[in-house]
């Protein structure tokens, strides 16, 4: 599978070249073009519970597409559903956590579990984060461009979880307060945590939530109604 991210990295769009046979897994609604004889197969990948998990608990869908390249090969474009960048990660065996919304595509030897535990909890803005393990290809999305961090042995970094895309499992987190709880309360500032390193953190420029703040005021206001 050969990836070419293009149009970075406010509208990016990836590019996969697909080997005769080849598959990729993708989120629901992420497709935007195919060539001609790629095949699409919808289901429950894992099983109704598991599915069921990562719809719930992951902020993933229910189901998920797979695309199958022709016996000559075959190419799939996808595309994150906000405004933002994509970055091609290449798993090999080792844990990453992803937030909420976050996923796009992977190789079908990439595992996505939802995880509740007290890591996922901590960083996330729902109450889970997708863990990926295994190896291959995953593609990750975000709102905004991404920002790579790597952080040394025993070197911490403070990220508001809004804007935090993924970050290598392995990784220390502990929840921050920005100041006292006055300044936590009225900064306009969300929850932030502290990661430790080793390892590598994906932090994505723009925040859903605040371009969610900002549209609410500017909704158009009922007319009051009054009793005569």
């Amino acid at each position: 599978m050969d990836i070419e991210v293009v149009h970075r990295p406010s509208y990016s769009l990836a590019i996969a070249k697909l080997t005769p046979n080849e598959r990729i897994r993708a989120e629901a609604g992420a497709m935007v073009s195919m060539s001609e004889g790629v095949q699409i197969e919808t289901k429950a990948e894992g099983g109704f519970l598991k599915s069921l998990g990562r719809a719930v608990l992951g902020g993933e869908s229910f189901f998920q597409n797979f695309f199958q390249a022709p016996a000559q090969g075959g190419e799939i474009t996808l595309a994150p559903e906000l405004p933002g960048d994509i970055i091609v990660i290449e798993m090999s065996g080792s844990k990453l956590m992803i937030q909420s919304g976050s996923y796009m595509a992977s190789e079908a030897s990439v595992e996505l579990t939802a995880k509740v535990s007290v890591k996922a909890f901590m960083s996330a803005e729902g109450v889970s984060m997708l863990e990926a393990t295994g190896s291959g290809t995953l593609l990750v999305s975000s709102y905004g461009a991404i920002y790579e961090k790597t952080l040394g042995a025993g070197e911490k970094y403070t990220v508001d979880t809004s804007h935090l895309v993924a970050f290598d499992g392995n990784m220390g987190v502990t929840p921050k307060p920005i100041g006292g709880f006055k300044s936590t309360l009225f900064s306009g500032e969300g929850f932030v945590v502290e990661l430790s390193g080793p390892g590598k953190i994906y932090i994505q420029t723009r925040s859903p939530q605040a371009l969610i703040n900002w549209i609410i005021p500017q909704l158009p206001k009922p007319p009051s109604s009054s009793n005569h």
